[in-house]
């Protein structure tokens, strides 16, 4: 008589696949090649504008740094070379993510150029209009196709945007009021500036405040010394008086 016996095996625990987590690059991989035409006033912009909003901890100044818009998809970036938000905490960031900061940028300028004319002029204006960025201006350092070289655009209630006026400061300097950052975008010989009507003056980035700061210093100084030779004057004149009376 056979005797079949019973064959158990152990239990195996099985559990829940896990989706691999969604990977967000801080780089397309490429590199970065700019022409001075666009460096030097994307440098000016982000520099000038982070040294003005310096005693703001609530406002984030950055450039050419990814924006992501829709979580869970990558490819749903866009990278502004210049753009602020306010309202969110000051503080470096490898990527910004619309999603975790709970609001998108106010306000963005794109330094153009015959070769990102479509993508400036369309993709990226739609874009902006929908990520609800209230002010958006545009800059053509070479004067290549956008006449004038500096123009900007403020949404509406629609969700449509409508060109800023522009006008004529007193040195003819081309000017569009920004209320988001309560200061006027110059071009100034073809150059953007950024200038404080509270304060009336142009701001400047960090070289040119070190410069600013070193010639304070400098005449200070000199106006120090002028002062003490002054006061050593007075003294050695009272000395002589009071010699010649003595």
């Amino acid at each position: 008589m056979s005797v079949t016996t019973a064959v158990t095996f152990p239990r195996v625990q099985t559990r829940p696949l896990r989706r691999p987590a969604v990977q967000y690059p801080e780089t397309d991989g490429k590199p970065m090649a700019e022409s001075d035409f666009q460096r030097k006033p994307l440098t000016y912009a982000v520099e000038a504008l982070d040294l003005f909003f310096r005693e703001r901890s609530d406002v984030y100044v950055s450039g050419n740094l990814f924006v992501y818009y829709e979580k869970g998809n990558p490819d749903a970036v866009v990278a502004p070379d210049v753009f602020v938000v306010i309202g969110v905490p000051k503080r470096d960031r490898p990527s910004y993510f619309i999603w975790q900061e709970g609001k998108g940028p106010d306000l963005v300028i794109e330094i153009t150029s015959r070769a990102t004319r479509w993508e400036d002029q369309g993709t990226k204006r739609a874009l902006y209009a929908h990520l609800q960025v209230r002010e958006y201006f545009q800059y053509d350092p070479t004067g290549d196709y956008l006449k004038p070289a500096l123009q900007g655009y403020r949404l509406g209630r629609g969700g449509d945007y409508a060109p800023i006026q522009s006008r004529a400061d007193a040195t003819a300097a081309l000017t569009l009021p920004s209320q988001v950052l309560g200061l006027e975008l110059r071009l100034r010989d073809g150059r953007l500036r950024f200038y404080d009507p509270t304060a009336g003056q142009e701001l400047r980035d960090y070289q040119e405040a070190e410069l600013a700061r070193r010639a304070a210093e400098k005449r200070a100084t000199a106006a120090e010394a002028e002062l003490a030779h002054l006061r050593a004057e007075l003294a050695r004149l009272h000395s002589d008086r009071a010699a010649s009376t003595g």
